[in-house]
């Protein structure tokens, strides 16, 4: 429905309902006119039919045509108000039949548009559940207090415990603790966080209990700046607006143009006399009634979706879809969408061979659910479990004593007097995009361990495709440069951002969009959400979070990017059909204006050349069921 009708909608639609049923109920009553119905009953029949289900039609032509015309200062005619003097041009020389069939036809194709575009809005409301719903306050006397974090205020002191939600930004005053801030930055890897460093809310504490003092207000944090930044993006996006609704001002001013052209010509020209002039005018209505036109896109793109779902590629809107065609720049996210988002372990190399070592890491680390952890033990899965006494060192790593040995498993800044050899290896390693941690015996480094967050198979191919036409291909993340620059090298990515954060994100799709650039945004978290809602078209991966599948336009939910050009590739065939359709729904109309000026057409074998039009446009937007053919069978 039109923005300026859509809190309407549920009301039209009943309506047009109402009156289909009514119309077919008297199809029922008297198919083939066999039963002499009261003609006036007929009529008034006809006239609420037209009423409960032309209403919207008729309403949105004449205020869209008059709202347009004012904001661009130049007449600017709705497809409605054409479709309205048609239906009034049938009912004038008494064909009622033929005009509600047009407004049923053309109103029922209009709802479902509207319904295929499905526009209605994310749900920002649910964005409240972010923020945890509740914090330790710490009061005057020492004792812990529950209460919502939305009631806490700049310098309130709340203790979180390890596994809670940080409640609200804040600074921490006492203890140091490692935090999963995922959703904020798009790491994987937890941050260690000490006295004086910057927390913020909805991150997670996964080590030590921490004292924090809120230095923002619930309004005034990340996550709420996240939540207003999609908010405004969603009220303000605009779908790119479909190929009919550009040619449909030019079409029905040509047509408004015509009809007293028609009706002059017919009446001073060409000797018809009024009667006739005027009647070869209403079937020109009819025949340049946009019935057919109406439908080029609507059967093709749900078609298309139809495919698409069936690939696991879901939007949530046509216009979406349509859309993909005229990307020239597509921005990802790399945690989660380029890249598996789990570290795993890449590169073990030993300085000194000893089996007792395997044993050592495996053990130290297998009580641990830290993702770097995690990826030790799947690497070193199996070695021999010794008992040891782990002591976690918070930010660096972990330590055990065995056999009056000492050892460490933590990261390189930890140690001191290095080697040159092991500095360099680290280097290479850390330029590779990425993270080193060393294993020690007293001191004396004894394994190098390197981790990555691997990329997904599909995104190299996937990228290459996008690369090969000519759609820029950009990386947006909040990771290190080395980090980020090592994965694009490997993907062959045009441009990076790196140590981005979420409102950054945002303003970085702002800056891709300019010289009326269309920009698609693919990612998959709570940080993606302002860049997934303020780009043309945002794509979100099944397994990122509730807010980025509720903010984009489309749904991967297989998290294979190859699905994307799968389906750039169905949207580019989608534009084809689409205009193919319009070029042969504007020759039917030609063809009928055209016979009804030389012969006398009359008005119901135009309305069945004209709806037979319509059948051919939908059945050949019905194309799209079948899956393309592609020269790359993985596309």
């Amino acid at each position: 429905m039109n923005k300026k009708h859509g809190s309407h909608f549920k009301t039209y639609f009943v309506m047009y309902l109402i009156g289909l049923g009514i119309y077919l109920l008297t199809l029922l009553v008297d198919p083939f006119n066999l039963v002499n119905i009261n003609h006036t009953l007929l009529i008034v029949i006809y006239y609420l039919v037209l009423f409960l289900s032309g209403v919207h039609v008729i309403g949105e032509g004449i205020y869209d045509t008059i709202y347009d015309t004012i904001k661009k200062k130049r007449f600017y005619p709705n497809v409605h108000l054409l479709m309205t003097l048609a239906a009034i041009g049938a009912i004038i020389i008494g064909h009622y039949h033929e005009a509600v069939i047009l407004i049923l036809i053309f109103a029922g194709a209009h709802f479902l548009e509207d319904i295929i575009q499905n526009r209605s809005k994310a749900e920002i409301e649910k964005l409240i559940n972010l923020n945890p719903p509740s914090a330790r306050l710490i009061k005057s006397d020492g004792s812990i207090e529950i209460v919502d974090s939305s009631e806490l205020k700049i310098d309130d002191l709340v203790m979180i415990l390890n596994g809670d939600e940080v409640p609200s930004d804040g600074i921490i005053i006492e203890g140091e603790t490692e935090l999963n801030e995922a959703n904020i930055t798009g790491e994987a890897i937890p941050v260690y966080k000490k006295i004086g460093d910057q927390v913020y809310g909805s991150t997670i504490n996964e080590s030590n209990r921490i004292k924090v003092r809120i230095n923002k207000n619930s309004d005034e944090t990340v996550v709420a700046k996240i939540v207003e930044l999609v908010s405004q993006t969603q009220d303000n996006i605009t779908p790119t607006a479909k190929l009919i609704k550009k040619i449909e001002p030019i079409y029905v001013t040509v047509a408004l143009i015509f009809a007293p052209i028609f009706y002059l010509l017919g009446n001073f020209v060409l000797n018809w006399g009024h009667d006739e002039a005027f009647y070869r005018t209403m079937v020109y209505l009819i025949g340049v009634s946009p019935c057919a036109l109406a439908v080029t896109d609507i059967p093709a793109t749900l078609s298309a979706l139809s495919s698409l779902a069936k690939r696991g590629v879901l939007f949530k809107g046509g216009s979406y879809l349509a859309s993909l065609n005229d990307v020239k720049k597509i921005a990802f996210d790399k945690t989660g969408t380029l890249t598996s988002g789990i570290p795993v372990v890449t590169d073990v190399i030993y300085l000194e061979e000893n089996k007792l070592y395997d044993d050592l890491v495996y053990s130290m680390e297998k009580g641990s659910n830290h993702p770097l952890a995690v990826a030790i033990i799947n690497k070193f899965e199996k070695s021999k479990d010794l008992s040891l006494e782990v002591e976690n060192l918070i930010g660096v790593g972990v330590k055990a004593k065995y056999q009056n040995n000492e050892y460490k498993i933590a990261k390189p800044s930890y140690f001191d007097n290095i080697s040159d050899d092991i500095i360099n290896q680290t280097n290479k390693l850390q330029n590779e995009g990425k993270t080193v941690t060393y294993f020690s015996e007293n001191n004396n480094i004894k394994i190098i361990i390197a981790f990555v967050d691997e990329l997904k198979e599909t995104s190299i191919d996937a990228i290459k495709y996008f690369n090969e036409n000519n759609i820029e291909t950009i990386m947006v993340t909040g990771d290190a440069t080395n980090t980020a620059n090592s994965v694009a090298k490997k993907l062959n990515i045009n441009k990076v951002y790196a140590n981005v954060l979420p409102q950054e994100k945002s303003k970085i799709v702002t800056k891709l969009k300019t010289n009326n650039n269309i920009v698609t945004f693919v990612g998959d978290g709570i940080n993606d959400a302002p860049a997934l809602a303020n780009a043309n078209l945002g794509i979100a991966m099944n397994s990122g979070t509730d807010l980025a599948v509720e903010v984009a336009d489309g749904i991967l939910m297989r998290n294979n990017l190859l699905d994307l050009a799968y389906t750039h590739k169905v949207s580019k065939k989608l534009r084809k059909v689409v205009i193919q359709n319009i070029f042969f729904a504007l020759f039917v109309v030609l063809f009928l204006v055209v016979t009804n000026l030389f012969t006398n057409l009359n008005m119901p074998l135009a309305v069945l050349i004209h709806e037979g039009s319509t059948v051919v446009v939908i059945l050949s937007g019905l194309r799209l069921l079948r899956p393309i053919k592609t020269k790359i069978n993985k596309y």
